[in-house]
């Protein structure tokens, strides 16, 4: 199963709002620190899908070039 984006930033969203709510110092570190975590994955996921957007847009300009050459 591979996560998507939004469904990270959501996690993300909700442990800042954890962290906002949290009471004790112990908890909203936690909180904190799963909230970089989720961004971070959210960060990764959207690396992952500009670079494969990027090599399908390539591979389309070399298919159309390929094609052109062949006309």
């Amino acid at each position: 199963m591979s996560l998507t984006i939004e469904f990270c930033e959501a996690r993300a969203r909700e442990a800042g709002d954890e962290a906002d709510r949290a009471s004790l110092a112990n908890v909203r570190e936690r909180a904190l620190r799963s909230q970089a975590a989720w961004r971070a994955m959210a960060d990764r996921a959207t690396d992952i899908a500009k670079a494969r957007a990027l090599k399908e847009l390539e591979a389309q300009q070399l298919r159309d070039r390929d094609i052109r050459e062949d006309a």
